[in-house]
């Protein structure tokens, strides 16, 4: 079965203001939908909105997955469906190692804790029990950092402490690598990549698309996409999509910038 995400006349307020007026939105598994837009557009509020952040507020419209709302689920449950969001700027944490990290997170998105909540019975649960097998865990990772590109001193480091910008964005693909979503959203994983930091992530976004992932890429500029091949890209543009078609759109932000954007748009609503 192919997982399905639709955003549907979605509409989300942040203290009060609205952002989001109305956006329509179709993901499924193995497709790469390109969303791009200026600055302040309301890109990351969709993004947000999806994964459950609770500052967001969706005033009306829904969110669906697999034809099921998901409004009412929080973030860890909407997790554990196969939503995935990589941040723009992932948060530093440290104290807390990048292996320990990611061991807590794949044993709770694949049951482990429920699993060892519902043997206990209520009693008195074996130390360690709630997660995944340490060997196992340990294989698993090994194998993905190699596949991935992903220094094997990763594991033993702070998340994301100290981190470059590059470093981190490989993390997060580690992350889904391990995680293993169905969709995920990508804010601006390009941002703050030099050249060769752009390729080692875009060809790990790429892994994950042809092992069945779709991602609804989020970015200002081309560049990532002369990597990471789109089959739409969609124009974001004062809390709405306002157009969306082919690669050729991406070429022609690039080459114009979004005033073109703003002047159709107004053209359409004279």
């Amino acid at each position: 079965m192919t997982d399905i995400l639709e955003v549907t006349d979605l509409h989300v307020a942040v203290e009060g203001t609205e952002i989001l007026k109305g956006v329509d939105l179709t993901l499924q598994q193995g497709e790469v939908h390109a969303l791009m837009g200026p600055n302040g557009s309301g890109k990351s509020t969709m993004s947000y909105a999806i994964a459950g952040h609770p500052h967001y507020e969706v005033t009306s419209g829904d969110i669906l997955w697999n034809g099921e709302s998901i409004l009412g689920l929080d973030a860890d449950e909407r997790a554990k469906l196969g939503i995935f969001l990589a941040f723009q700027y992932p948060v530093a944490i440290p104290g807390v190692s990048f292996a320990n990290f990611l061991r807590a997170a794949v044993s709770s998105v694949r049951g482990y804790k429920e699993r060892a909540r519902a043997e206990a019975g209520g009693g008195n649960k074996v130390i360690g029990s709630e997660l995944m097998p340490m060997r196992e865990f340990r294989q698993e990772l090994l194998a993905k950092m190699d596949r991935f590109d992903v220094d094997r001193t990763f594991a033993r480091r702070y998340l994301n402490d100290g981190f470059s910008g590059g470093e981190k964005k490989r993390g997060e693909v580690l992350q889904m690598a391990m995680l293993e979503p169905k969709i995920a959203i990508l804010d601006e994983s390009d941002s703050g990549l030099d050249i060769d930091a752009l390729r080692i992530v875009s060809e790990g976004i790429n892994k994950l698309v042809a092992d069945g992932m779709g991602a609804l890429l989020i970015t200002h500029y081309q560049r990532i996409l002369n990597y990471v091949k789109p089959d739409k890209v969609s124009v974001f543009y004062q809390g709405r999509i306002v157009k969306t078609g082919g690669p050729e759109i991406a070429h022609m932000l690039d080459e114009r910038g979004y005033a073109w954007v703003e002047e159709e748009l107004a053209q359409a609503l004279a």
